[in-house]
């Protein structure tokens, strides 16, 4: 065989060594044809090929609104000339380069080498950094921008335990806007409990002018005592239907602090409200100042037990996952091992179909399989089960048959020549050979299915994947990190589960 090969690669050329340089000149690729390396010319042809298509489509997108090959060219020149004249350099270099190397390949040494096909390797890059747009300024410029949600996600912890809260506080009702009927007293004060008055108990609220701009409402002077001294103190505004929400001053929450005999004076204007036709009558409004403390012992916050209980149920899915890809793979690995469907032409029918329908199955990534689940049983984790179980049985069925294939035959012919079945050769010859790298193979399909529940769970397929999903829509990054911890712990820890047991069976 290797006699043949390389008398094969010494044959002479077919032209001479100019004419399959000009060949190459004139169609890329047709000099090596010439010289008997079709497949140096085919490669050479179609990275050429590739290469002007992927400059073709940049350029296009850089000068969509042009009309003709020469005006979006020059678009693109006048837009990115960093991308357009190097790329455009290469490719006529690489031109040139194709028909060199063809009259290298027409010489009776063959002095031509890989360089040609490095040069390739480069373009292909510098185009893949365009098409990929990779902004490495930006990437370093904004990466303060990101260092908070960054520094959350990395040590999330503040988010795990919380602890019960009390609030204490006093209110005043304020009228607006003011009506010839008295407005409202001031409140009673009671010896001992927080108290806070509101001058005036009337006003306006604020309003927008014909420019939109804001005009301030009325000016009320708060005055509270009798809250804890020196704590941060929040100041609320109830509308009369009971909506509440925080006041703010120049856009910032309306915070201040008691003094050391717990009493506070400050200075608030009325904020801008709409208020809904359903609302009648006069309309009392209620301003508040409230302090919060926090009481009693840690406790786990809602998103720790909710990560919990999803980093849970994801192990679990990838387990049940695993255990049906195996009890549906081992059967068809049989079906799919060629030196076990070799005996007659029905079998080996059997095995091209089989082998045909895994590549198929396998090529599905389990992201669209989910997706294909959730239209038939829903959201949640039995959509996650049955797409990593579809993907598990074919993965596994590969390995599995592979490693039939690489079996040693000397038991099988020993098995045979007793006059056994093919069961009874499948059981005794194959099944004991195929022991250690069937739990070799299935603790790492373990491995796999858990990490790729974490993944399916973005489109609905259960676990956390999906709990993991609404914390980034919502900005909580500490609870998004959480889960990206639960995540990375266990993936570790099984890993090493893992490893013990196949260095234990196998």
């Amino acid at each position: 065989m290797a006699t043949r090969t390389t008398r094969q690669e010494l044959q002479p050329s077919l032209v001479s060594p100019p004419v399959a340089g000009v060949a190459s000149l004139l169609i890329p690729g047709l000099g090596q044809v010439l010289a008997r390396q079709l497949q140096r010319g085919l490669l050479l042809l179609g990275a050429l090929i590739t290469s002007i298509g992927l400059f073709a489509w940049r350029v296009s997108l850089l000068a969509s609104r042009e009309v003709g090959a020469i005006a979006k060219l020059a678009k693109a020149l006048d837009r990115r000339p960093a991308f357009v004249i190097p790329i455009l350099a290469s490719l006529i270099v690489l031109w040139l380069w194709i028909a060199w190397d063809a009259y290298q390949q027409a010489r009776p040494d063959r002095r031509g080498g890989l360089g040609v096909f490095a040069f390739v390797l480069v373009l292909f890059f510098a185009l893949g950094w365009q098409i990929s747009e990779i902004n490495l300024y930006k990437m370093v410029t904004e990466l303060s921008d990101a260092s908070g949600p960054l520094s959350r996600v990395v040590w999330p912890w503040a988010a795990a335990v919380t602890r019960d809260t009390e609030a204490v506080g006093a209110g005043a009702d304020v009228l607006s806007p003011c009506d010839d009927q008295p407005p409202p007293p001031p409140p009673e004060e009671i010896p001992g409990q927080p108290y806070l008055v509101a001058d005036p108990t009337c006003g306006d609220l604020a309003t927008r002018d014909e420019n939109l701009a804001e005009v301030l409402g009325t000016a009320l002077a708060l005055v509270g005592r009798g809250f804890a001294p020196n704590t941060e103190t929040q100041i609320l505004w109830a509308d009369p239907i009971g909506n509440e929400f925080r006041m703010r001053k120049e856009g910032e929450y309306l915070v201040l602090q008691t003094d050391d005999e717990g009493a506070f004076e400050i200075e608030v204007t009325m904020p801008y409200r709409l208020i809904p036709p359903s609302s009648k009558g006069r309309q009392i409004h209620r301003i508040e100042a409230r302090q919060t403390s926090e009481v009693g012992g840690l406790l786990p916050s809602d998103a720790l037990r909710h990560n919990i209980e999803k980093m849970v149920e994801t192990i679990v899915l990838g387990m049940m996952a695993t255990i049906f890809g195996i009890v549906f793979a081992i059967p068809v690995s049989f079906l799919a091992a060629r030196n076990l469907m070799s005996g007659s032409s029905v079998t080996m029918v059997l095995y091209f179909i089989t082998r045909t329908i895994l590549n198929i199955i396998r090529s599905i990534e389990p992201l669209i399989w989910a997706i294909l689940a959730i239209t038939v049983v829903g959201l949640g984790p039995f959509a996650g089960i049955i797409a990593l179980t579809v993907h598990s049985i074919a993965a596994l069925g590969k390995l599995y048959s592979e490693s039939i294939e690489s079996i040693d035959p000397g038991p099988i012919e020993a098995i045979q020549a007793t006059g056994a079945t093919r069961l009874q050769t499948i059981m005794y010859a194959v099944v004991p050979q195929m022991i250690p790298p069937f739990v070799s193979f299935s603790i790492y399909r373990w491995d796999v299915n858990v990490r790729m529940s974490t993944v399916i769970g973005l489109v609905g397929g259960g676990g956390i994947g999906f709990l993991l999903t609404q914390y980034i829509r919502l900005l909580d990054y500490r609870s998004a990190g959480i889960a990206v911890w639960f995540i990375a712990i266990t993936v570790a820890t099984l890993d090493y589960v893992s490893a013990d047991i196949r260095q234990r069976f196998v």
